[in-house]
Parts: structure tokens; sequence; C-alpha cells
């Protein structure tokens, strides 16, 4: 089983713990890198780029006698914070706050987006998988851009919504560009490597921390302030240009393990196109000339079908179909006394002891029904599935789980186990679900049936239906409908009984074996 994702987490997690490259004693201690931005902070103030207040809230994280974290604030009060620690860093690090070690932690512009104007307005939506399409960032026009205008290395920082908590790293800059109100800016001081940051900004140690400081019910967020009280692991300046090449190195390594699996799980599923392929072309499974040809079997079929017309329990179809091969050697359908060659249809020529069909030669096509509530039941021994049943995650053929059951007083209509159900109008129609009933059941109004004869296995059928998309089968644009008539004289190769079952056999045992490689992947 390879987790790519647990892999490039635990890249991550061994980065920031200082786990992934050896430390070199040599090295400036952090201890030293956050005096040098003490001190250029300081100075910053003093020359007006930065205010009083914007480092007053800095702190310093040290560890004490006692061997027990410390924070010390700027009003000179000392705290134990050994309990809010995240974990033991090595000899050189320490832990700190990133906005004490950030030169601004700045909220993003109100302004609307444009067709035109002299920026271009960076928002949440144009950041992508991590990456940003500039050319299509939308403009906008700021009077006074200097204070908003991003600069390779700066941070942006998802503040509110689904994405809360999403950074994403500015490498380039092709055009002036400022960001919106739904992104924060974090800017870094000299000696912190943005890189490194981006990193820890996709580490669980961090989200951990973003999780706890995002609040809101309807909308989560997280607002500067908080995103200032991040912990963040510093390591030595030396350590942190060697941590962010070999951390890309590794999860770079780990995304090609992921897009190996991708295309070998593309490579299955073509597998199972292939299969399929080959087992409506009869190239599956060899033929057994013993066994009885499709051709008697289509009679008995017919045979059947006159029985229950003379039953009542049918009614005749008016338009009839017979799909046969004339003295040209070319197939022809006849309904209605009309005749027509159908030889574009047919793109493959059939084994012995095979033929073409109709669907409505084998099969009838109705509608479900929607009985009242009042017969309903929590635990009768009649399944009634919902079309809602048909899109619920799970096995992809068999439909077998619902809380919905008739009661002993329905005596209505009930379709038979193994008969074939898909959406018939409404939104689900595009879905293309398709499923077989795994018991004698009720369908509601918006589902569509295709029962059957039992001289065709279910199953089988089912795989000849694995090639037809329902979503493209319907009519109306308002209110999607599958078009019976089209369904009903859709054309498929029946092979005879037995071979109907072995095929089936043969499909689910390779299928099997697949599914099995393909869990094993993930």
């Amino acid at each position: 089983m390879i987790d790519t994702v647990a892999l490039r987490e635990k890249v991550l997690d061994l980065a920031i713990c200082g786990k992934l490259v050896p430390q070199d004693p040599n090295d400036e201690p952090a201890s030293v890198l956050l005096e040098r931005i003490r001190t250029q902070k300081q100075q910053m103030v003093k020359d007006g780029k930065l205010k009083a207040k914007d480092i007053k809230d800095d702190s310093i994280i040290f560890v004490g006698e006692d061997n027990l974290h410390y924070e010390k604030f700027a009003d000179g009060t000392v705290e134990c914070i050994e309990d809010k620690i995240p974990f033991e860093l090595p000899d050189g690090w320490l832990w700190t706050r990133l906005g004490s070690i950030s030169s601004a932690i700045q909220y993003g512009l109100s302004n609307s987006a444009e067709q035109i104007g002299t920026q271009r307005l960076l928002r949440i939506t144009d950041i992508q998988d991590g990456k940003v399409n500039w050319d299509t960032v939308p403009f906008t026009t700021v009077q006074d851009p200097e204070p908003y205008l991003l600069m390779k290395g700066d941070i942006v920082f998802a503040r509110t919504g689904a994405t809360v908590g999403k950074s994403f790293l500015i490498e380039e800059t092709p055009y002036p560009a400022v960001y919106a109100s739904y992104l924060i800016r974090i800017r870094l001081l000299e000696g912190v490597l943005p890189e490194y940051i981006y990193q820890f900004f996709n580490s669980q140690c961090y989200w951990n921390q973003i999780t706890d400081k995002s609040v809101g019910v309807g909308q989560p967020n997280c607002n500067g302030t908080s995103l200032k009280e991040l912990f963040i692991p510093l390591p030595p300046a030396n350590e942190q240009s060697k941590l962010v090449p070999s951390s890309r190195s590794a999860i770079e390594f780990v995304i090609d393990i992921e897009n190996q699996k991708n295309y070998l799980l593309e490579d299955i599923s073509t597998i199972k196109s292939k299969i399929l392929d080959l087992a409506i072309r009869g190239k599956l499974v060899p033929q057994n000339p013993d066994d009885e040809p499709a051709s008697v079997l289509l009679e008995r079929i017919r045979a059947e079908k006159e029985e229950l017309i003379s039953q009542g329990k049918i009614k005749r179809d008016k338009k009839e179909s017979v799909i046969f091969k004339g003295e040209d050697n070319s197939y022809y359908v006849s309904a209605d006394g009309i005749k027509q060659k159908i030889e574009d249809y047919m793109q493959y020529s059939l084994p012995e002891g095979w033929v073409w069909i109709c669907l409505k030669d084998v099969a009838t096509i109705s509608s479900g029904k929607t009985p009242t509530s009042e017969l309903l039941s929590e635990n009768g021994k009649i399944p009634y599935y919902k079309i809602s049943d048909m899109n619920v995650e799970g096995n992809e053929l068999f439909l077998d789980k619902t809380t919905n059951y008739l009661n002993d007083e329905y005596d209505g209509v009930v379709f038979n186990k193994g008969s074939f159900v898909f959406p018939k109008n409404g939104g689900a129609v595009l879905t293309n679900k398709k499923r077989i009933l795994l018991h004698n059941s009720l369908v509601d109004l918006n589902t569509g049936v295709i029962t059957f004869s039992p001289f065709i296995d279910a199953e089988y059928a089912f795989l000849m239906f694995s090639f037809i998309d329902f979503s493209k089968l319907y009519k109306g644009s308002t209110i999607p409908t599958v078009d019976a008539n089209v369904i009903s004289n859709l054309i498929f190769a029946l092979p005879p009984l037995n071979e109907q079952q072995h095929i089936v056999q043969v499909v689910k045992k390779t299928f099997a074996q697949l599914d099995a490689i393909a869990d094993s992947l993930n």
C-alpha cells in the first residue's frame, strides 16, 4: 500500500523537526539569527519603515535553566509555555512566533476585479493546485499600490472560507500585482527563507495550529493576529538553505511515485474496458460448439413473449423488429414490413452461435411506481428504492441497500430480482448511474426499469450496458428525460446462455484481481 499523502506529510514533518538533514555544530545558531532580526526590526522603526506598534507584540522564546520553555514579552513579563510547545527541537534551533520574524502581516484590498487596470488583483480563486496563471488574473487600479504590491518571497494566506489556511508562495511577479481582501500577505525578514516557511505551512504542525485558531460556524476564518501567534520551528540560516532543496527533492520523488500510481490506476481502468470490449465481441472466452446457439435462444424468448401476450400480461409491440443477414451477407433490420440495412452499426463480426438483437427483442422497458406514504414501512419485506439510493457510493453494479420498505398491504407492481434500473428523468440522468436489483423490489417513478427474459443472464446484460452512456440518451433541455424508444432499439450482440454465464465468471474473477491491485495502491 502506497500512501503518498502520508509520505509527503512525513517528509515535511522530518524537515521541520530537524531530522531531514544532519545538524552542523559550526552553524550559527537560530538564537543569533533571531537577535539579528530583532535589531533589524528596531532599525526599521527608527527608519520609519515600521511603526512602534508593529513590534510591541514581539516576544522571545527561550529554554530556561530548568529545561522548560519560557516566553518573554515586550513589557518584560515572562510566562512558562512548556505545555504549548508542539515538540522538542535539535540544538541550534529555536521556537519563535511568526510575527517576530515577519516585517508585515497585512490584509489585502477590497477592490473589485476589472477587465483593465494598472495592477493585477490576485484572489483566492486564482490559486489552483499551488499555481497561478498570471495571464488570467483580473485587473484593478490602485492609486497608491506600494503597500500592497506583491514581491518574490511573499506568502499569501487564505484567511476565510473553505480554503482557510491554504497558502501560496510568490515565486514570480510577471506583472505589477496586488492581492484581494480575503488574502493576508506575509513578508519575512532577512535570514528567514520564505521557501522554508512555505514548506512549514504545508506541515501537520502548521495545520494543527491553524485548525485551533480558525473560528466561525458558517464561514471559518483566521485573522492576522492569530497568524502572528503561530509557533515556528526556526533552524539556523545555513540549515534552512539545506532543508529547502532536500525537502523539495524528496517531495518531487513522492509526487513521481504518486504519478506512477495514477498511471497504473489509469492502466487498470483501460484494461477493464478492454476486457469488457473483448467480452461483448466474443473474444474473451472460447466458444463451445455444443452450446445451444443464440438463434435458438432468441426463438425461445419470442415464444415466451407470445405466451405473455396471449395471457394479456404484456402488449404486442406494433413496431416489432427482426435483425437478419441478407443474401449479400449484410445485416438488415425489418420493422413494419420495412427493411433497412444496418451494416454501418455492426462494427465487428460475431462468432458462430451469436446473433445481433434489438434490446426490445429480449427485454421490456417500463417506469417505476411511487407508492403512497401509508404503504411504506420500516421493516417490510419488499424493498422500495428511491432514485437517491442509486447515487450512493459503493458497488457500481448491485442496488441492495435502502432504508425504505413496503408494508404487507402493498399488492402492486414489483420488479423482479435481476432487473436493470437507471435514472429516467431529472438531473440524476446526467450521472449515468445504472444498477441491477438484488431483490424483488419497487423503484420510484423517476427510475426506468429494464426486465430481461429469464433466458438472458442479468449480469451479462449489465456488461452490455457498460458501454452505453445513458446521460447521452435523453431528450429535453429543461428536464432531461431518457428516451425509452431510443433505448429499446439499441443493438447488442447476444451469445449463447452458457457463454453469457462463462463470460460473467471470467470478468468477475479478472476484475477482482485488478481491484485488489488498485486497493493495494490506495
